[in-house]
């Protein structure tokens, strides 16, 4: 298998997430006895500010690239950023390393068109859900997307930063989350990106009013793929 470098998530959670799903997809596929090779940087975010509110993002792109090329010069041979609000930086860190990235809308986006769904609403850190630089990747894979609704990024940034990054998930989040979900159907959406690790601990992905399209999962899935030689998403 090609060995795969992670880049850790904005917190010990989401990292935790990729590396678990990762083994546990490996041993699924016909290789019960195999452990991936994966070489994992988890990274000091708290210097960085809070995404998407004045996060000092020229530095975000400089701890980074400097992450992915210690990665490849160990020895990774492709690399995955684990969270998705640090994919606004994708640019910086794939031009800095001569390996692979594989990008967590890209593997979203061709899922989607797999499946035919097409209207969708994008859940996620605020600068996830209001910038250009994950959006645009599921746009261009024709997946149209519900304009994000700014009380609803309040109360979800609130959410992953107060409470799920630091491993906390409570009634009131799940309540929450159900009711924004539910709004977004009655809206038209015929689907949900989950596109926050973290906002697993308080989404039921198998038991919702819409179909969710789990970023962490279908990225951990391409990333298993590409390992075992499949293309990278591109």
């Amino acid at each position: 298998m090609r060995k795969l470098g992670l880049i850790g998530g904005l917190s010990w959670v989401s990292t935790h997430t990729y590396f678990d799903q990762i083994n546990r997809l490996c041993q699924r596929r016909d290789m019960p006895r195999v452990t991936p090779p994966l070489l994992v940087e988890s990274l000091d975010f708290a210097p960085l500010g809070d995404a998407g509110n004045g996060i000092n993002w020229n530095y975000a792109a400089q701890m980074l690239s400097e992450s992915a090329r210690r990665l490849e010069q160990a020895g990774a041979q492709g690399l995955l950023i684990c969270a998705n609000s640090m994919h606004r930086v994708y640019d910086a860190v794939a031009e800095g390393v001569s390996i692979p990235v594989i990008h967590a809308a890209d593997c979203i986006g061709a899922r989607m068109a797999r499946d035919g769904v097409s209207g969708a609403a994008l859940m996620g850190r605020r600068n996830v859900m209001t910038e250009s630089f994950f959006r645009e990747r599921l746009v261009n894979r024709g997946v149209d997307l519900l304009a994000p609704e700014m009380a609803d990024v309040e109360e979800i940034d609130r959410i992953i930063h107060e409470e799920l990054m630091r491993g906390k998930a409570s009634r009131n989040a799940e309540r929450a989350l159900r009711t924004i979900f539910t709004q977004k159907e009655q809206a038209g959406a015929k689907a949900i990106v989950l596109a926050c690790t973290e906002l697993e601990l308080v989404v039921d992905i198998d038991a919702n009013v819409l179909p969710i399209f789990d970023s962490a999962h279908i990225h951990c899935q391409a990333a298993v793929a590409w390992m075992k030689g499949a293309d990278a998403v591109v």
